[in-house]
């Protein structure tokens, strides 16, 4: 597949992942985050078997998200896929003792973040009136569990904001696609509870999804015929029945 994509949040979990399965295809590979460290060890990686570019930013930042995706170089400015991976959740607590900070976070890189890099990519995809544009939600858009207030609101608005897409790019033949997973082990947890050893409970009993999964069905909904767009993934891994309903051993 002769593409350019660019991927937020490539430096771990479905990110990464999704850049191994891309360049296993041959999709040349735009990969951004905050780690230059880690985008260095992964570009090394992937470059034997595409071309890969790195950018350094946060997604957080719409002027150096501009600047970035302004300073392509000519051979990955055109962008084919665009995957808004970064994203974060912040805290488990009630609303009533919720931190402000961590409600920032999570409004700022799940709903803002996934609009400024939207917005750098979108105009050259309406000029060419190609492009496919995947957002990775969550589970948590879909249903509200309890302590899950903002970082819910936040992946219902990824999902608002997917079906905008959606209509809005359809006269220019842009495909827009929600993907949206319940639990995948990744360094999810251990961000969200800040470190607590008791993130590693989070995954122990039952066989998670893991990121390459995840990895699996965006190149699937990538790879489609042009006259095939999958809209909206929903994907649990076996033991999950809904966002608080998991068969644990």
């Amino acid at each position: 597949m002769n593409k350019t994509a660019l991927i937020t949040g490539a430096t771990s979990g479905i990110g990464r992942a999704t850049a191994h399965e891309f360049a296993k295809h041959g999709i040349r590979l735009v990969l951004c985050g905050r780690r230059q460290e880690r985008l260095d060890i992964i570009q090394k990686a992937l470059s034997k078997e595409t071309d890969v570019h790195t950018l350094n930013f946060d997604v957080r930042d719409k002027k150096a998200t501009q600047e970035a995706v302004n300073s392509l170089p000519e051979d990955f400015k055109s962008i084919d896929i665009l995957i808004n991976n970064a994203g974060n959740a912040h805290g488990l607590d009630p609303i009533q003792s919720g931190s402000l900070e961590d409600w920032d976070a999570m409004m700022d890189i799940n709903v803002k973040g996934l609009l400024y890099v939207s917005k750098a990519i979108i105009p050259d995809m309406t000029k060419r009136q190609s492009g496919h544009i995947i957002n990775i939600g969550s589970s948590a858009g879909k249903e509200v569990y309890p302590k899950g207030n903002v970082y819910c609101g936040s992946k219902h608005a990824v999902l608002a904001i997917t079906e905008g897409m959606r209509i809005d790019l359809n006269p220019f033949g842009i495909k827009v696609t929600a993907i949206n997973p319940g639990l995948v082990e990744t360094e999810f947890s251990k961000v969200r509870f800040k470190g607590d050893p008791i993130a590693d409970n989070v995954y122990k009993g039952y066989k998670a999804l893991q990121p390459e999964d995840i990895a699996e069905v965006i190149y699937f909904t990538v790879s489609r015929p042009n006259h095939v767009n999958i809209a909206d993934v929903l994907m649990f891994c076996t033991a999950q029945a809904n966002s608080t309903i998991v068969n644990k051993s």
